[in-house]
């Protein structure tokens, strides 16, 4: 990037200037010298703030590591740590009790539990598909995966395979039985479905005609009565399409002639800015804010090829049913979309500001995806994303109360700037940070008008966990980690302190990514595990998991869960507090080996697709060819921990670079068949990913908070440049 665009102070990439100018700003009514005044007075207003903050992270960091120092061959005192962190301010005094008062909050947030999608924004198809997923097959879903067993003939293919179809019928049959049961008999021998005079009628193969125990569930239908097309049905909040085809190669094999079970199932999706992809410069920052705009707009589209066809997306039409009486249902046809900006630690030359200082990137998004969202308020879509009015922000990576104030500040300069309502843009906080976990209530308390979300996020957590911790000694394995006590107390605490602020029927109370795509199975047997704990939303890595994983709302009411969750004793601060020491815990060598290699394997097979072809998430094998899906969080920690080892002595740098070079050979045989793909093992001096990830661990102690991005985005540019 070299040509640059001088207006006012600013020096603005002359890519992003074109953006800006020519695709966002018309239709939104503001003027373009206007705009860029603005922004740079935001420039100038809050960028020392900016710096101010992340210099308060490092004192922290620095208190820290002298405390547990100075007490290295001293047995690790609570109480006395717990009073060092209030002495320093780490840990601030609880508030009093309080709720919050956001107000003009989508449905899909304050009172829809289900899967919420996280997608990288620079792919469009991926958005696409994300947004889409409001709606999805129930049977595509189970087909395609491991939820149904292979046994007894029902294997996946080629081709349909009636007795795997069969099972598949049987497990949506559970569904209704479940979802909208009948006041006698079951779904399972229904031979036929009708409304008359505006019930449910099910003819079951015994002659008996049954309909629903609770009739309320019946909302609607496509088709004729007496032989619809399909059946509108909800069910905690959320609804179920029974579609009729007798012609359909499955609904022929049906009984009842249903062809499918459409569910409602990713209530909302996260556009991200943040870990999923790699923007190291203006072409790819506009990448992303230009695949924003297009959702925004309502016009975004990919074409893609596909068995030798090729395919267009684009976004989903809303959905329109006959209700009973004789009007019309429309229910949204796409997800509810939140976009999550950066956090406050990284800068861009984007734009430079003040004598050719480089824009804290975080500030960047805030106003830029702000701006993009006034064509959702004002109209300019044929799609409307939000119906209240607001836009939804989620911010990672804030450490504390502070931080999260200086996000409110500057949600509120950028409402000022855009023209927008008092409070429009609202504020999702990413409880993935130790300093945010000990002082929550404090940290909701600072967005308390504009709060609409808060997240656990196990992997960032426990990146900053070791992190900030990094002096007090070696850690656990990571296969041990989520035995530790912390963890628990943490991802209860979250849901607690989330009750006890006022969230329920307010706000989202989210739980973290399921990571193996492959294996639903084990997703469908652990995740409903989110919801049983109060929580009304959590992320899936795909639009099929969003079908599968939404039936666990269907078994689990969250709003009626969390009404038995508020007022029980909370979760424990010490407990949060105590460290994953390894302590008396034992390794042998080959358990040292073992945990250095599965954390290498996983950095090498991350690094090497971030730097060399700017893939910020993606499905990874791990050293058990098992796909993850990977992203800076998951790079993290695995360095962090690596790190830690390093800083303690349990392994020595040569053997550790021994493990990168071994797993950089098993890496490079896992994508042999890439084309694109460039080896490691073939030039290790000269290969800039290998280099990256080398530095990623032997320097993870000295990354601020442990983070992965510096390195990142210094060894991407590198890699462009050199392509």
């Amino acid at each position: 990037m070299n040509e640059r665009i001088q207006i006012g102070g600013l020096q603005v990439a002359s890519e992003l200037y074109q953006l800006v100018n020519e695709q966002v700003i018309p239709g939104t009514g503001l003027a373009s010298d206007k705009f860029w005044a603005d922004f740079e007075s935001i420039l100038n207003d809050l960028g020392p703030r900016n710096v101010e903050l992340l210099a308060i992270r490092e004192r922290f960091q620095e208190q820290l590591n002298q405390w547990h120092t100075e007490r290295a061959d001293q047995p690790h005192d609570a109480c006395a740590y717990r009073q060092f962190l209030q002495d320093i301010g780490y840990l601030v005094a609880p508030a009093e009790s309080f709720s919050i008062t956001t107000e003009n909050v989508d449905a899909e947030i304050c009172a829809i539990a289900g899967p919420q999608l996280v997608v990288p924004i620079t792919n469009a198809r991926y958005s696409l598909n994300a947004a889409n997923a409001r709606w999805g097959s129930l049977y595509d879903a189970l087909y395609g995966n491991d939820v149904i067993s292979e046994e007894g003939g029902a294997d996946k293919g080629p081709g349909y395979n009636a007795v795997r179809g069969a099972k598949v019928i049987a497990y949506g049959r559970d569904l209704l039985d479940q979802s909208a049961p009948l006041l006698s008999g079951s779904h399972h021998d229904a031979v036929a479905y009708c409304i008359d005079n505006g019930a449910l009628s099910v003819t079951l193969k015994c002659g008996d005609v049954a309909t629903l125990k609770d009739t309320e569930k019946l909302l609607g239908y496509l088709g004729d009565t007496k032989k619809p097309d399909s059946i509108l049905l909800k069910n905690n909040g959320l609804h179920i399409e029974i579609q009729f085809d007798a012609e359909h190669p499955v609904g022929r094999d049906d009984a009842a002639g249903i062809k499918d079970l459409y569910l409602e199932s990713a209530i909302s999706t996260i556009q991200d800015c943040e870990d999923s992809v790699a923007t190291v410069d203006a072409e790819d920052k506009c990448s992303a804010y230009s695949n924003w705009l297009g959702l925004m707009k309502g016009d975004l589209c990919d074409s893609f090829d596909k068995g030798g066809k090729t395919l267009r997306r684009t976004l989903n039409a809303d959905r329109v049913f006959s209700a009973l009486d004789g009007s019309e249902v429309t229910l949204p046809g796409r997800s509810l979309l939140l976009i999550r900006n950066v956090g406050h630690l990284m800068t861009s030359d984007a734009i430079l500001y003040d004598g050719g200082k480089e824009v804290p990137e975080g500030i960047m998004d805030g106003v830029i995806t702000s701006l993009i969202a006034l064509h959702d308020l004002q109209g300019n879509s044929p799609y409307q994303n939000s119906r209240t009015g607001s836009v939804y922000i989620v911010k990672p990576k804030m450490h504390g109360p502070e931080e999260v104030a200086f996000t409110v500040q500057l949600f509120a300069r950028i409402e000022q700037a855009l023209g927008m309502a008092e409070r429009t843009l609202k504020i999702g906080i990413m409880d993935e940070e130790r300093r945010t976990t000990v002082n929550l209530q404090a940290c909701i308390r600072e967005a308390s008008d504009r709060v609409i979300f808060i997240n656990t996020g196990f992997l960032d957590r426990t990146g900053d966990e070791i992190h900030t911790s990094m002096a007090a000694g070696p850690m656990v394995p990571k296969g041990l980690m989520k035995q530790q006590a912390w963890i628990n107390a943490y991802e209860d605490w979250n849901v607690d302190v989330g009750l006890a602020c006022g969230l329920s029927g307010k706000a989202q109370i989210g739980k973290g990514m399921w990571a193996m795509p492959d294996l639903m199975a084990n997703m469908m047997t652990q995740k409903i595990a989110h919801p049983k704990a109060g929580a009304n939303c959590a992320w899936v890595p795909s639009p099929t998991a969003a079908s599968l994983h939404v039936m666990h709302y269907h078994q689990v009411n969250v709003a009626a869960r969390q009404q038995e969750l508020i007022g029980q004793p909370r979760a424990n601060l010490d407990d949060i507090l105590t460290i994953p020491l390894l302590g008396d815990i034992q390794l042998s060598a080959d358990d040292i080996e073992r945990e250095l290699e599965n954390n290498a394997q996983g950095i090498l097979g991350y690094v090497v697709r971030w730097i060399d072809q700017g893939v910020g998430c993606s499905k990874v094998p791990d050293i058990n060819h098992v796909g993850l899906m990977e992203d800076r969080a998951t790079l993290r920690i695995s360095s962090q921990h690596i790190a830690n080892w390093l800083h303690h002595k349990i392994c020595s740098e040569a053997q550790v670079l021994a493990v990168l070079k071994k797993m950089a050979v098993v890496v490079d045989g896992q994508n042999a068949n890439d084309p694109v793909y460039q080896s490691m093992a073939a030039d290790f001096d000269a290969n800039i990913a290998f280099q990256a990830a080398c530095e990623l661990v032997f320097k993870g102690s000295e990354q601020p908070s442990g983070y992965t991005e510096p390195v990142l985005h210094r060894m991407r540019r590198r890699a462009k440049l050199s392509a």
